[in-house]
């Protein structure tokens, strides 16, 4: 029987390597890698190629989401889900935008998350159905919102996040706003969520797409 490789990525080592171990159980799957983070988790993925990548979405220095980014933008055909503690994750919308297939929690029963797993190794999407519910009626609602609405969520941002969403707008990472900006990278990692929380965006480019769309002006 052929096995589907599993690249894990958490920064909690007793938490992954007890996912590790009841995975490599199975017959027709095995963690071929592990990592702490969102960067290392890059790096093997490179590497690796493999059939799943589940990532936490908190983790240090990268975090699950940019990672989710970086990954799908050089290798397009990646599948990615997400760990998560909560299902209420402000990140979820965020999260599916750039591209992962959907959410696992960890308060799953190990029944419960091999069978996500292989859904997920089939290419089809897993979300607990609170989640989906969630996701559902934001789409619906972000599809009927009038403009005028969106305008006051844009102008409800402080300065430093008005900073912040025009750097975004032309392009830049979290990495070189924090350079500009003298900031570090957790924070500005901390406003860019505010940013996307407030304005209801999911993504990035969403976010700088709906300030221009309703005519406002950033910092500069």
């Amino acid at each position: 029987m052929t096995q589907a490789r599993i690249l894990l990525a958490d920064d909690h080592d007793l938490f992954r390597e007890g996912l590790a171990g009841l995975i490599n159980a199975q017959p027709d799957l095995e963690v071929v890698g592990q990592a702490g983070d969102g960067l290392e988790a890059l790096t093997l993925v490179r590497d690796l190629k493999p059939d799943l990548i589940v990532l936490d979405i908190n983790m240090p220095i990268c975090d699950g989401l940019e990672a989710t980014r970086l990954i799908r933008s050089e290798w397009a055909a990646a599948r990615i889900v997400m760990l998560t503690v909560h299902d209420e994750d402000e990140n979820l919308f965020s999260a599916i935008a750039a591209g992962a297939q959907g959410y696992l929690l960890k308060s799953l029963s190990a029944q419960d998350f091999l069978q996500s797993v292989r859904t997920a190794l089939k290419g089809e999407a897993v979300l607990p159905p609170k989640l989906a519910t969630h996701l559902l009626s934001e789409f619906a609602r972000l599809a009927g919102r009038p403009d005028q609405a969106a305008t006051g969520e844009v102008t409800s941002l402080t300065l430093r996040e008005q900073e912040v969403l025009d750097l975004i707008a032309t392009g830049e990472t979290d990495k070189e706003i924090a350079e500009r900006l003298s900031l570090s990278l957790h924070t500005v990692k901390s406003h860019v969520r505010s940013i996307l929380s407030k304005t209801h965006a999911m993504n990035r480019r969403q976010a700088a797409s709906l300030a221009a769309r309703t005519g406002f002006k950033t910092v500069g």
